[in-house]
């Protein structure tokens, strides 16, 4: 700040669409007052624009948004991977469970490519996994492992060496399929 030089960590949740259509949300850490000079900008590529706190509570902010990402993946990828083995019309499943307590941006974004094995990057799932070790190095610092994060990171390395890194993370139904002793 002496140089006239401020900081601010501004991670972004949203995928290529947000990104595409100028509807990303971004978590904001560092001094209000410099975020509300920029604000006009980042308003003009953000639906919403939060402070989150001083800086590093943007990172953190995201940090628990990508643990969450994890957990929603793990629960849809498995739950329509059931369906499937169910021999289901996973067309009606996914507009169902959309509708219902179980809807959420995932499933209903997702959800029908995955089951016809469709994984076009919106969030690449090599990248997901570089934000899971930022926060499996964050949570170390605290003496803290969280399972679904570990299980995750495991399922999407075995993922990436198999060439999928540069899928979506949807492409984690690949890795559930088999569990039903069927094709991924």
């Amino acid at each position: 700040e002496a140089h006239g030089i401020h900081f601010l960590d501004a991670p972004v949740s949203g995928g290529k669409e947000g990104a595409e259509k100028a509807t990303m949300v971004m978590m904001i850490g560092g001094d209000r007052a410099v975020l509300d000079q920029i604000m006009p900008a980042l308003n003009a590529i953000s639906r919403k624009v939060v402070h989150m706190g001083p800086v590093g509570s943007g990172q953190a902010t995201k940090a628990v948004n990508q643990i969450m990402c994890a957990g929603i993946n793990q629960a849809v990828t498995e739950a329509l991977a059931f369906g499937q083995h169910q021999g289901l019309d996973m067309d009606k499943v996914v507009d169902v469970v959309s509708s219902g307590a179980a809807g959420n941006w995932f499933v209903e974004h997702r959800g029908r490519n995955m089951t016809r094995g469709i994984f076009e990057p919106g969030f690449r799932l090599a990248l997901h996994h570089k934000d899971l070790k930022i926060c499996q190095a964050m949570l170390a610092a605290e003496q803290v492992q969280l399972p679904m994060v570990e299980m995750t990171l495991v399922q999407y390395e075995r993922l990436m060496a198999q060439g999928y890194g540069d899928e979506d993370i949807s492409a984690l139904y690949r890795a559930k399929r088999p569990l039903f002793g069927e094709d991924a």
